[in-house]
């Protein structure tokens, strides 16, 4: 049956309106580099990193100087950008999931016993929701969010991936210290020679190719600079020594920077041939601080604690016609924020009930408004040891207790952003208003299961 030509371009138009036309709608690439530094890169201050790639990026993009991780391990962090919510609704992911399906703390370890520990499809939300306005989703590289078959990234609205289920493997053999088979593709274990940063590029570059005529979502989890501290040459044909997974120097460091910012331009490059940068978002950003001897300067504290240096992370956007080169934005902000900006630019609502804990940060910046004070929440938790955080405007507030010992600090970041001096003898009362406020969010986002 043949429409008049008003009636199919109205038909036309309903249906781009309903599955999301790729005319209209502009591609998402997320490059999520893993434990890296706010000053680990040459245009966040790095003296010894050449990361020209991503400079670039900045150049034509924004820049961010206030953003914050919702986690300072990786799965809260992760869960907390493909939520769009506080990592602490979905419950048991407050710590990263131990190698081999470990919990960690007592919420963790009662849901691996259950066999139910990772992100839950029903507390997916991004890619689910671009999935419903017509995008293709792949995600290549690091999940770390259940090794469970219903965890699977297929499960969660994404329809290609190739990557490892667990928090880290070997860059050569791609395993990691348990007896599991982590590293797939799709569903199926799969052997692949090379060194993962690259072969999770080959993985990118080659999606886009090949979606290149359609809006697609495409989620790149590099796992470097994630121990094992292993470099493109580095290759011996056995596993990494157990005793040595964790150990690293500076030198092998940068040299596995070097080499992603390489790999982020062989994205950069695929975007560009492909026809699209134009129409194509790229985003960058870590998941949270560094380990040493990664280098969060100038702030103080390491991954896995709730000061500046575990949670500040460099973002980089870039969206030509949008967001103008070569800005800076000083807006504070989180991951679950870029997942908002994710949503709106997609034209894709999350589901009654899953509403997100973010503001829509890109559109912030794209309409060049004033920047304003916002307030931050964080509970982190491992073994015996819990943080707790909150960030009102620039005051910051830390609670910390490990091994029966409780700990806290007040700190006003507008004058003291590495927090060397506590306030909380000089300023009791504003600290106690602080933890009521903590308190009450505690309740708020109480898990469900």
């Amino acid at each position: 049956m043949k429409f008049p030509v008003k009636l199919a371009a109205v038909a036309f138009l309903f249906g781009a309106l309903v599955h999301g036309s790729a005319a209209q709608a502009p591609n998402i690439v997320f490059l999520f580099v893993d434990d890296m530094g706010y000053g680990d890169l040459a245009c966040y201050g790095a003296p010894d990193a050449r990361t020209p790639n991503i400079d670039r990026l900045a150049g034509e993009g924004v820049r961010f100087t206030r953003f914050y991780s919702n986690g300072a391990e990786c799965t809260p962090a992760r869960t907390a950008f493909l939520t769009g919510r506080y990592p602490q609704r979905v419950g048991g992911m407050e710590c990263a999931i131990g190698t081999g399906n470990v919990g960690r703390y007592d919420e963790a370890i009662r849901l691996a016993k259950k066999n139910d520990l990772g992100l839950p499809v029903s507390n997916a939300v991004l890619a689910p929701a671009l999935n419903q306005a017509g995008y293709k989703n792949g995600v290549f590289g690091k999940w770390h969010l259940g090794y469970e078959k219903k965890f699977h990234p297929l499960e969660q609205g994404f329809e290609e991936f190739t990557g490892f289920l667990g928090g880290n493997v070997d860059y050569f053999t791609h395993t990691e210290l348990s007896p599991l088979h982590v590293f797939l593709k799709g569903r199926q274990p799969i052997r692949r020679k090379g060194y993962m940063t690259r072969l999770i590029t080959d993985d990118a570059t080659d999606f886009i190719r090949r979606r290149k005529n359609q809006p697609f979502f495409l989620y790149v989890p590099f796992s470097t600079p994630h121990f094992p501290f292993q470099g493109p040459k580095d290759d011996t044909g056995k596993m990494h020594p157990e005793d040595q997974f964790m150990v690293g120097t500076r030198a092998k460091y940068v040299e596995m920077l070097e080499d992603m910012d390489r790999s982020v331009g062989r994205i950069l490059k695929a975007i560009d041939d492909a026809g699209v940068r134009e129409t194509t978002v790229v985003v960058f950003a870590s998941d949270h601080g560094a380990m040493k001897p990664g280098r969060n300067l100038p702030f103080s504290g390491w991954k896995g604690g709730l000061l500046e240096g575990g949670l500040r992370i460099p973002v980089i956007a870039r969206w030509p016609g949008h967001l103008k080169g070569g800005m800076v934005s000083d807006q504070s902000a989180t991951l679950i924020d870029l997942t908002a900006s994710f949503l709106r630019i997609g034209g894709a609502k999350p589901e009654a009930g899953q509403e997100a804990d973010g503001m829509d940060i890109l559109n912030h910046v794209e309409r060049e408004n004033q920047d304003f004070g916002r307030t931050f929440f964080w509970r982190a938790r491992r073994g015996d040891r819990t943080w707790r955080a909150i960030l009102a405007g620039t005051i910051k507030y830390v609670y910390r207790i490990e091994d029966g010992k409780a700990e806290e600090w007040l700190f006003d970041l507008s004058n003291d952003p590495a927090e060397e001096q506590n306030l909380m003898n000089t300023r009791t009362n504003l600290a106690q208003r602080l933890k009521g406020r903590l308190v009450q969010w505690e309740k708020e986002v109480q898990p469900t299961r």
